[in-house]
């Protein structure tokens, strides 16, 4: 192993040394990360390549630079003979087509801020040494690279220079090299069958956001609700208007209890917007000593085309609360044009109220999901039957009623189709938060009973009504256990065009447990596939402005007016705290082909001041190197070195250090490793999960005396988690999680109990605690912690 250990300055072997240990730096194992020039991932061309044939089905390159390469090639080609022709054409059109690779940021070193981008590909060492034997005058041919001029007639210099560090990325061995090439376009998966997806911040600051919906009406702005009532207009390049769109907060009824339900719950705009300016919003009010659930109708200001007319709010239906969870809180409208309204059964537990519950009673709005036609209200009533909903001719149904036996769908969204084919049209998917055991995503179908509370889930729960074959309820698409999330949050079916791997693919979460899911239908069986989805490790996600790390309360879920997918969570589920972000789902793997996913705005007359928008989370990057205390021409060094070699060939001989031929190591032009990993200290602490997540967010194991154990949640308080997550390089701790909220650590022993910190302590034995190993505590109350580096 070469080992670049301090020497005497002039020290001919410390010279030569120490440029041979720049030059044969250790690199991380091979893992799939395509990525091009313009960093971005690569992509399927539209029109079939003529030059670059061996990219023609993906790559970095569409048509059009594909005929300006071609242009290129007959340039530098002009001034050959026959005979060079017959030579140089082909190193030539390699040289030029790896622009179009899907790995050309690797091979050009585009991924390194500290060095400047190569204008001849990385090339590995034995292709380097055929291509200078037959054609090394094409080189000044192709780069203007002044020290490519200098050691353009030394191949070994030469080869040097072009030599890429990440060996598993040079060419033309990338290509042949099956860990790169396998699967290579599609979602990337990690060992377990994780989807690894990216994320982009694209709002910040915000109270509880619950709804991101978009008008249909050409501006492509988006507006976002907050839980106090107010709702922020954004505009395309992601600025907000400092004046809210909607401000009924004065009317809302929520408070800033964690957990809270009620609010600002649900808004959307009426298909013809553009043209008649109405929207729709989904609020809690309080009434004398009644609280209810209100929807209302309001007109946009005729002056101003980014703010509400407040006094237009007409009250289209209320209904009764009689507690003050399961409100509900959709508002869509499907493709048939009528506006859906998804209640809540009324809160406390079990559907309580009457011999069946809300849910089951047809007569009840709460528990249901209503239809209504607000199409030509402004004369007559506010709101029609459509003609066929199905239980108008039923005594004592409401005729609202469209389907029923729901306990409280948070989040539902409309299919918008294949872009192609339009398979999948207009169908409604629902998260149904459950009771004890199980979350569950439904189709909602016309006059189907979707089983609550004879059913959680596919499970049984009131075995009384479950036993009655007469229900006919309706299964759940997917439903999934307590132990993966207590509190589902409905999404969307991607129908995008920025990533077209992910289209079909519904995209979901939980609120509690900040897990990110997905389905995927196999339409010849009708059965859905589960995925869990997880957030890009290592250099997946080093993209410019793409980040891997989200608050854990996911709220909602929006498209844009485009269709690509954004959600939406907390770090603090407080309908006051600012701690709101709104991320967009990026897939690092394939994108759209350049131009295809192009639209122009309408122009947005905007009259309230713009308030720019300033990322507050950290994007993935490359840890930049140390500045040198003193700069360094390290070619120029080594091409005087080389010139003295040559003239005392002794002094290299006895010098020569083979290169290590590299199967792993540190990072890319990094270190190479210590001999062994230090030992743990007294105090070290670590995050663990059962299930693959984000690197922010687990179990606190703790290393006392030679083992690691885990930490009693009796006194756990957000201090504690302070000190754990400053040691682990956060600057804050979001939540201080209980209950085994991240898993039972039931391989390890309970080290600390009752653990009571300042906050300002080095870790977590320097705090009051009980006594290591002393405990009165069981696995089910360990504790875990949730860190940031945003507040």
């Amino acid at each position: 192993m070469l080992h670049c250990q301090s020497k005497a300055s002039g020290s001919w072997s410390f010279s030569l040394r120490w440029i041979q240990c720049v030059l044969t730096l250790f690199v991380v194992p091979v893992i799939s990360h395509p990525q091009c020039l313009d960093f971005k991932p690569p992509f399927r061309p539209s029109r079939e390549l003529e030059f670059c044939l061996m990219y023609k089905d993906f790559g970095c390159c569409d048509y059009q630079r594909d005929q300006e390469l071609i242009t290129r090639f007959y340039q530098v080609m002009e001034d050959f003979d026959e005979s060079g022709y017959s030579s140089c054409a082909g190193f030539v059109m390699q040289f030029l087509c790896q622009e179009c690779s899907p790995y050309a940021a690797h091979l050009y070193d585009a991924e390194d801020p500290s060095t400047p981008v190569r204008t001849i590909p990385g090339l590995c060492p034995d292709y380097c040494s055929h291509f200078y034997t037959t054609c090394p005058r094409i080189l000044p041919l192709l780069s203007n690279d002044p020290l490519i001029m200098k050691v353009k007639e030394n191949q070994t210099l030469a080869c040097q220079y072009l030599e890429l560090d990440d060996m598993d990325y040079c060419y033309p061995h990338l290509l042949s090299n099956q860990k790169l090439t396998l699967n290579l376009g599609q979602v990337q998966s990690n060992s377990e069958g994780c989807i690894q997806l990216c994320l982009e911040e694209v709002a910040n600051g915000l109270r509880n956001p619950l709804a991101m919906v978009h008008a249909n009406d050409g501006t492509h702005r988006f507006f976002v609700a907050e839980q106090l009532g107010l709702v922020w207009t954004y505009l395309p390049d992601r600025s907000r208007l400092e004046n809210p769109f909607l401000n009924i907060s004065k009317a809302v009824l929520t408070s800033s209890w964690e957990g809270d339900e009620r609010g600002f719950l649900g808004l959307t705009f009426h298909p013809k917007f553009k043209y008649n300016g109405k929207l729709y919003v989904y609020y809690s009010v309080e009434v004398g000593l009644e609280e209810r659930i209100r929807i209302s109708e309001f007109h946009v200001s005729s002056y101003d085309m980014n703010v509400v007319d407040h006094a237009s709010e007409r009250v289209i239906l209320e209904v009764d609360e009689p507690a003050s969870n399961h409100n509900g809180g959709q508002l869509l409208f499907g493709d048939d044009g009528y506006l859906y309204i998804f209640t809540g059964d009324g809160g406390m537990s079990g559907d309580p109220f009457g011999k069946y519950g809300n849910a089951q009673n047809k007569s009840a709005l709460l528990g249901k999901v209503l239809r209504i036609d607000v199409e030509g209200n402004d004369k007559g009533p506010l709101y029609r039957i459509p003609p066929d909903n199905p239980f108008i001719q039923e005594p004592g149904a409401r005729p609202e009623v469209y389907a029923y036996g729901v306990r409280n769908m948070w989040r539902c969204s409309v299919d918008r189709g294949d872009p192609l084919s339009k398979y999948g049209k207009g169908r409604i998917f629902c998260g149904d938060v459950g009771q004890n055991k199980f979350e569950e995503i439904d189709i909602i179908e016309k006059g189907r009973n979707f089983g609550w509370r004879a059913k959680e889930g596919f499970s049984c729960y009131d075995k009384t009504l479950c036993r009655n074959s007469s229900l006919g309820d309706v299964l759940p698409i997917y439903a999934y256990p307590h132990k993966m999330g207590k509190s589902v949050t409905g999404g969307y079916v991607y129908r995008g065009c920025e990533y077209p791997n992910l289209n079909g693919m519904y995209i979901f979460g939980d609120f509690m447990s900040g897990r990110l899911m997905s389905l995927k239908e196999d339409r010849d069986t009708g059965t859905w596939t589960y995925r869990e989805v997880c957030m890009g490790m290592g250099r997946t996600c080093a993209f410019p402005g793409l980040i891997n790390t989200y608050h854990q309360y996911i709220i909602s879920f929006g498209e844009d007016e485009s269709g690509e997918l954004y959600f939406m969570s907390t770090g603090i589920p407080s309908a006051t705290s600012p701690s709101g972000v709104v991320y967009k789902v990026v897939d690092p793997s394939r994108r759209a082909p350049p131009r295809h996913c192009y639209y122009n705005p309408l122009p947005v007359r905007v009259k309230s001041n713009l308030i720019k928008f300033v990322p507050v989370e950290l994007p993935m990057s490359l840890t930049p190197a140390a500045e040198p205390t003193e700069s360094i021409d390290w070619l120029q060094e080594l091409i005087n070195l080389q010139a003295e070699v040559e003239n005392h060939p002794a002094i290299f001989s006895s010098s020569k250090v083979e290169p290590q031929k590299n199967s792993q190591g540190g990072g890319r032009k990094g270190r190479p490793r210590a001999h062994s990993e230090p030992a743990f200290q007294n105090g070290a602490v670590r995050l663990e999960v059962n299930e693959h997540g984000p690197g922010d967010r687990g179990r606190v194991e703790i290393y006392i005396n030679g083992e690691w154990g885990t930490v009693c949640d009796d006194l756990w308080s957000i201090k504690g988690a302070d000190v754990v997550c400053r040691q682990l390089g956060f600057k804050y701790a979001l939540k201080a999680a209980r209950n085994s909220e991240f898993g039972e650590g039931t391989h390890l022993r309970i080290l600390l109990d009752d653990v009571q910190c300042k906050g300002s302590e080095s870790n977590l034995l320097r705090c009051k605690h009980r006594g290591v190993g002393t405990h009165n505590c069981a696995h089910y109350e360990d504790a875990g912690v949730v860190c940031g580096n945003s507040d």
